[in-house]
């Protein structure tokens, strides 16, 4: 698997902001570390068992991280094209595309208010994905800003957590994302990853 890590925490990166709630919409933060029945309330869980399943094992009191917002979407002509740069891939064997993001955040107090802390956390996690076999699927987390007021306001760091595969037709990269996301989840909640 190709894994990577970035920052966008510059003065017009866009800030995680919890909790949320979607302008003119119903969409709004739910908090699944207090209620992982909400799970039927997030249309993306509803519509995709891996991200379902994903969304649960993060959320988990055991879990080092909790969730704040998803989607998932089939990859549009640019973002394949770029995907299959990086992976090395050509455009005939891979036609197809599929993508997912997880914002996260650290219950680790620490872990959330420095990214001193985060760095090398990205560090190993991205160097243990890359020995994932998953040679048509990419993961990227990207450190955010973020700011949280659950009755008091505190300014720290979320991660972005992306996963992108191609195939050989939309079920195939339906699976490889899927397989891929799964294998991800399992390595953030290893204590090989997380000490």
């Amino acid at each position: 698997m190709l894994a990577e890590w970035s920052t966008e925490t510059g003065q017009h990166d866009p800030v995680l902001v919890l909790p949320w709630q979607a302008e003119g919409s119903a969409h709004a933060f739910v908090d699944l570390r207090d209620d992982p029945d909400a799970l039927d309330s997030i249309p993306e869980a509803d519509d995709h068992a891996a991200l379902l399943h994903a969304l649960r094992s993060l959320n988990v009191s055991r879990s080092p991280v909790y969730t704040a917002k998803c989607d998932a979407w089939e990859l549009d002509e640019a973002e394949l094209d770029a995907l299959r740069m990086e992976l090395l891939i050509d455009s005939e064997d891979a036609p197809q595309g599929f993508a997912s993001y997880i914002d996260l955040l650290w219950r680790d107090r620490n872990a959330f208010l420095s990214p001193h802390k985060l760095t090398p956390l990205l560090d190993r996690l991205t160097r243990l994905a890359g020995k994932l076999e998953h040679p048509t699927a990419k993961l990227e987390f990207i450190l955010r800003p973020a700011v949280t007021d659950f009755g008091m306001v505190q300014e720290g760091y979320a991660v972005s957590l992306y996963v992108k595969a191609v195939g050989q037709d939309a079920n195939d990269a339906y699976l490889h994302w899927a397989d891929a996301l799964s294998d991800v989840v399992v390595l953030m909640r290893s204590k090989d990853a997380i000490p």
